[in-house]
């Protein structure tokens, strides 16, 4: 029987599904995984446990299905990963979309008077709750990270990305235009990662991913021998 299969990363689970071709659910996996709480409004995600919660769901789902046409994936939005160009080891935990450690770096902004220009180029408040300051504070905060980044050494994403990276041995490096319009780095009127915005959160442009439409053939997830098309990305 041929299968679609989605992928569905939630903020403390993942799930996959597998569906015929008429929509109807074959089978389906569900993992849960623990956040972390380091400090007073920090929240966070062990790169490990996430990953593990996706190869514990993904792999029954593909041994019970040999004929699959495809995946989606969809997934918690804002929330960050910063990962070596090379070996794909993040330098920092996940930090989730809840977390509120940049409210203070949130407010220097707006009082330099940028809240504006942000407003207007992303359609988003200058707030912790999007992915920019988060990216930011890893690249002050792990020793030696900025220096990297600036170095093109470091990749960001949201979890699309990063989980795309990951099941492709490091062959994607991607997101869709959903995740991010997310970021407050991108410009949802050229729909493009915006210099000036990067220049306001001090991100290299080489971490980011290229932007696509939601409905492209994003490349390909590899376990073990399986190999499956990627055609569908949605925060």
């Amino acid at each position: 029987m041929t299968a679609l299969i989605a992928i569905d990363q939630g903020t403390t689970s993942t799930r996959v599904v597998a569906f015929d071709k008429e929509l109807n659910i074959i089978y389906s996996e569900q993992k849960e995984y623990p956040l972390l709480y380091p400090n007073d409004g920090w929240v966070e995600i062990q790169p490990d446990e996430l990953m593990n919660s996706v190869y514990s769901t993904i792999d029954p789902v593909i041994n019970i299905c040999p004929d699959i046409l495809s995946c989606g994936i969809t997934n918690q939005r804002e929330t960050t990963l910063v990962w070596d160009a090379d070996s794909g080891e993040p330098i920092y935990n996940a930090i989730v979309w809840q977390d509120r450690r940049t409210a203070d770096y949130c407010l220097q902004l707006k009082q330099a008077g940028y809240e504006e220009i942000i407003i207007k180029k992303t359609g988003l408040l200058l707030d912790p709750y999007f992915s920019s300051t988060k990216v930011s504070w890893i690249l002050d905060n792990v020793d030696g990270a900025r220096a990297r980044a600036e170095a093109g050494r470091l990749r960001f994403g949201t979890v699309d990305t990063y989980l795309m990276w990951q099941l492709s041995n490091g062959d994607i490096f991607k997101t869709d235009i959903t995740n991010a319009s997310r970021t407050n780095l991108f410009n949802i009127h050229t729909k493009t990662w915006d210099d000036e915005l990067l220049k306001i959160f001090n991100v290299p442009a080489s971490m980011l991913p290229d932007v696509h439409s939601s409905d492209s053939n994003f490349g390909k997830l590899k376990r073990g021998d399986r190999s499956i098309q990627i055609t569908g990305v949605i925060g």
